[in-house]
């Protein structure tokens, strides 16, 4: 599958070949009314949560649970920065697909790259980096060793 955006940071060529297999997740999303607008198309806003959803369900994958994480040893996870590209706008009952990559991985931090797909074609291209925060000091924190070793690539 290859991907090509329009922006600067995604014009380099990003194939799923070339990434390790745990940095690959694909989530499947159909298009339902409540995530229309007046036109029939899907919300701007609405694309974000479609991907913060198969962010989710990737560590839901990974046997890694945020609530857990939360209850356990008081760190959360929060967006600092998105970039972000709409292609195409997908309609009423679309069958889609989340592609996540990860760009990178930081010492408090994950960069990933997202894309929605119909079919073969790529309707939305988005960066989203995330941060480790310590919940009860509101404080950037070290990302858990466990998180870091399923999704970096073996050497």
């Amino acid at each position: 599958m290859q991907y090509m955006g329009k922006s600067a940071k995604y014009n380099r060529r990003m194939t799923d070949s070339h990434i390790p297999k745990q940095r690959v997740h694909e989530w499947p999303v159909r298009v339902y009314y409540e995530d229309t607008d007046a036109a029939g198309v899907v919300y701007y806003a609405n694309y974000l949560r479609f991907c913060e959803r198969a962010r989710t369900e990737w560590l839901r994958a990974l046997n890694f649970h945020q609530q857990q994480l939360m209850r356990d040893e008081g760190l959360a996870f929060v967006v600092t920065r998105v970039e972000a590209d709409y292609l195409k706008g997908a309609e009423l009952d679309d069958a889609l697909t989340v592609c996540s990559t990860i760009d990178s991985i930081g010492r408090v931090s994950l960069c990933f790259k997202q894309r929605i797909m119909r079919d073969q074609q790529t309707l939305f291209v988005a960066s989203v980096t995330i941060a480790c925060v310590d919940w009860a000091r509101r404080r950037p924190a070290r990302l858990p060793e466990k998180l870091k070793n399923l999704l970096e690539p073996p050497e």
